[in-house]
């Protein structure tokens, strides 16, 4: 391999979210279009790139309005492009969800909703059901993420919350024709965890959300106890008719953006493996195991031969104990170093293809075998980073943290081990 490790890890990275770019995914699937009038809605950090996408490959009028991530606008000219917060929703948010509800109520069976939904759409497009109010989200989201629940666990409980999610966005559009284009970011590509399913039937239950609170112990307001026990919460079931005209279509996925990568690997002379799309647990701990795969792969020559590059994809958690500046995808480069304590020949890059880890506008770190030698030289200690979920602050001292600014996609955590022979 010519490159630098470094270099090469960047290019498999850029590779993975170029093949995400709503540009080149949106247009082959898209709907031919209605009779009458085509609405454009969504949410999610990718939405406002899809939304262009559509614009410029539309044969005819449209309108709508999607909302995006802050910072993650692109122009349109026909689609509204509104910006909220993301991971915890905020007031613009809210006026969004209010709004396109409103935008979809009257349309007839011979019109079209055309819904692009992408990751982050669940902090977007807030909507407390009756008896609950912004706050009310607000608090139950921070407390979801600090608890280490997995982002289905969480959205499960957003779900039934919320009078837009769990599919009742696509009942409001009844009996128009309901086409969504996905941009997965979930383990598994399930549709209903996708932006909390605004347009997807949901078949759990108020009872599910109330056993993830119990299993976190999250301590939410009286309020949502109250509209999960009484079964107000309740989404729209799997068979309901106003979901009968509804078309869901899958665009893009982790495990393409892998393949995309390992293809890039391949054509610079490194072997390319894709562990898995859906990897999921505590950052830490799959930093553990796969150190242990690449310190397998280094000395027995197993179950790959080197140079190779392990590919894995998912979406870990953080079980946040402390008030370190920390992302999951950083906590897991950590603690793979600290397993493999700066094995010669092995280098590691994760980041998250939508350019943020945790709440920073950073998309995640690289790993060299130097890494806790330089660390240790400035001070830091590696393990009291890990504890402290400040693992941003570590890969900064370093001058490792990678830096992308929007991405305008996303597809998940990216993750790429390369293992060279001595």
């Amino acid at each position: 391999m010519r490159l630098p490790p470094r270099e090469f890890l960047r290019q498999l990275f850029a590779a993975a979210v170029a093949s995400a770019q709503p540009a080149l995914c949106v247009p082959p699937h898209l709907p031919a279009a209605p009779r009458r009038r085509t609405i454009v809605i969504g949410a999610g950090k990718a939405s406002a790139a899809m939304a262009r996408a559509v614009e410029d490959n539309w044969p005819g009028e449209l309108s709508g309005l999607v909302v995006t991530r802050y910072g993650y606008v692109v122009p349109c000219t026909e689609i509204e492009i509104v910006e909220a917060a993301h991971p915890v929703p905020d007031a613009s948010g809210l006026t969004a969800a209010t709004r396109m509800l409103d935008m979809v109520r009257g349309l007839g069976a011979d019109d079209l909703v055309l819904c692009l939904i992408s990751g982050g759409g669940s902090a977007l497009l807030p909507a407390p059901l009756a008896g609950l109010t912004l706050a009310h989200e607000q608090a139950v989201s921070r407390a979801l993420l600090r608890s280490g629940a997995t982002i289905s666990e969480m959205n499960c409980v957003r779900r039934h919350l919320s009078a837009i999610k769990g599919g009742r966005l696509a009942a409001a559009c009844h009996p128009a024709r309901v086409v969504t284009l996905l941009i997965s970011d979930v383990p598994g590509d399930n549709p209903m965890d996708i932006g909390s399913g605004p347009t997807v039937a949901d078949p759990t239950t108020c009872a599910d959300a109330l056993a993830i609170l119990q299993r976190y112990r999250i301590e939410v307001p009286p309020a949502v106890l109250d509209v999960l026990q009484s079964g107000r919460g309740e989404s729209v079931k799997p068979g309901d008719a106003r979901l009968a005209a509804t078309d869901l279509r899958m665009i893009a996925t982790p495990q393409a953006a892998l393949e995309a990568a390992a293809q890039c690997a391949r054509d610079r002379g490194i072997e390319a493996h894709i562990l898995g799309d859906a990897i999921e647990g505590e950052a830490r701990d799959v930093g553990k195991v796969l150190a242990a795969i690449a310190n397998h792969v280094c000395q027995y020559r197993q179950p790959f031969a080197p140079p190779c590059v392990l590919l894995s994809g998912g979406e870990t958690t953080v079980t946040v104990t402390s008030q370190g500046r920390g992302g999951r995808n950083v906590e897991f480069l950590l603690s793979l170093g600290i397993a493999l304590q700066g094995a010669p020949n092995v280098y590691a890059i994760a980041g998250d293809t939508d350019g943020v880890d945790g709440v920073e506008e950073i998309a995640g770190a690289y790993l060299g075998p130097d890494t806790l030698e330089r660390a240790w030289a400035l001070g830091r200690n590696p393990r009291h980073s890990l504890a402290s979920n400040d693992a941003h602050s570590f890969f900064e001292a370093l001058g490792d943290s990678i830096i992308t600014g929007p991405t305008f996609t996303n597809v998940n955590d990216f993750r790429a081990i390369l293992v060279l022979d001595e």
